[in-house]
């Protein structure tokens, strides 16, 4: 990375050292779950909407893709003319995120808020997806993005793997927002860790939005937010650029279920895609 080129120096491998120390402690990421082949794959008219049926009669929905933004750092942009890749990191694999890696020390401040993401086959009735790699980011509770608003930081980017269930686990902050967004977290879905730190193309790249409630507890909770609380108040989800596209399903997909308090929150969600 940019500024970060003497710590790849001293651990040239990032992501693929974990790869092993990762596969062992997934028992070795047990191919697809077999079972509950799909009952239902069903597109809308024109393609704007696909949805399937799993064995319990559950709907799932494909989730639209949308921007990564300008902050990926993935390795598909550059910041002052060099390319950004936190995934070429030692320890991006990790459930917390909270802290930055690569020898940067900043640990990111605000409401702890752990995610339990559910990744599905929206094409194989709603079937879960094991062994995928997620790789998530977000702004930090003042809206700014590591590395590029704050070089001297990368916490708050994260990759994590699914479970024989398809369920990701992470912990991160509540995040923060900034004029003209809705608070939202970004992630990518990559066919396995392997195909992340390759370079392979993200099998969808899309967006969670924060429910409002939730997200104003956060931010009069710590100070830390202050400028996010600000910004909120300029803001409507209706609005918002990415989120008001789509269809009713689709947005309702893309909004987190969150419960909790001012100590912390939990949010769910379910990543449906078409593999």
């Amino acid at each position: 990375m940019d500024d970060h080129g003497k710590h790849e120096a001293d651990q040239p491998e990032g992501l693929r050292a974990d790869l092993p120390r990762l596969i062992g402690r997934r028992g070795l990421l047990a191919g697809l779950v077999g079972g509950g082949a799909a009952l239902a794959f069903l597109a809308g008219r024109g393609g704007a909407e696909v949805t399937g049926i799993g064995p319990d009669g559950a709907q799932c929905v494909a989730l639209p893709a949308e921007t990564p933004g300008p902050f990926p750092a993935d390795g598909t942009n550059v910041r002052e003319g060099q390319v950004v890749n936190i995934l070429t990191e030692a320890g991006v694999i990790r459930e917390d995120i909270r802290a930055s890696i690569g020898g940067m020390t900043p640990v990111a401040a605000g409401v702890p808020l752990r995610l339990d993401l559910r990744l599905v086959d929206v094409a194989r009735g709603c079937a879960p997806l094991p062994g995928h790699a997620v790789y998530l980011w977000q702004c930090d509770a003042a809206g700014v993005y590591s590395i590029y608003g704050a070089p001297d930081r990368n916490y708050l980017r994260g990759v994590a793997v699914s479970d024989g269930a398809g369920r990701v686990r992470m912990v991160t902050v509540m995040p923060g927002t900034y004029p003209g967004r809705w608070p939202h977290l970004h992630f990518e879905v990559f066919a396995s860790a392997a195909a992340a730190v390759d370079g392979g193309a993200a099998l969808l790249t899309s967006q969670f939005a924060l429910p409002e409630e939730a997200c104003r507890v956060a931010y009069a909770a710590d100070a830390a937010y202050a400028a996010s609380r600000a910004a909120l108040e300029g803001v409507r989800l209706d609005r918002d650029g990415i989120f008001r596209n789509g269809t009713a399903a689709e947005r309702a997909a893309q909004m987190l279920r969150v419960t909790g308090d001012a100590s912390g929150f939990v949010g769910r969600g379910e990543v449906g895609l078409v593999v």
